[in-house]
């Protein structure tokens, strides 16, 4: 089993998973953030601090397309082990529908 940031996180990009991550398995960019599926090792430490629920485990239907989603974007994006505010809209995009297909940018982030 792995974790996996789903679509919510689009245009929030709550930070507060990456401070408790004990092998720093979180990746940025620009508007989201993903895990690197062969990093984590499944403790699941970062879901509940989530705070637009979008940090899911591997074992929930389709979550298939998350776990590749997450690789390739973690092998493109920096690192983060810091926490950052999150963006500006963050609260109002928060559970909006259709958020990859509206918002999501392939431009990695800054990292730290």
């Amino acid at each position: 089993m792995t974790y996996v940031v789903t679509d919510n996180c689009i245009a929030c990009k709550y930070t507060d998973c990456v401070e408790v991550c004990p092998v720093d398995c979180f990746y940025e960019g620009e508007n989201m953030l993903v895990i690197h599926p062969d990093e984590c090792i499944d403790c699941g430490v970062c879901e509940p601090e989530c705070p637009a629920d979008a940090i899911r485990p591997d074992t929930e239907p389709d979550m298939e397309k998350w776990v590749e989603f997450n690789r390739d974007y973690s092998e493109k994006w920096p690192v983060i082990i810091t926490k950052k505010d999150p963006l500006p809209d963050a609260e109002a995009k928060d559970g909006e529908s259709g958020k990859l297909e509206k918002y999501f940018s392939e431009a990695p982030g800054e990292g730290g």
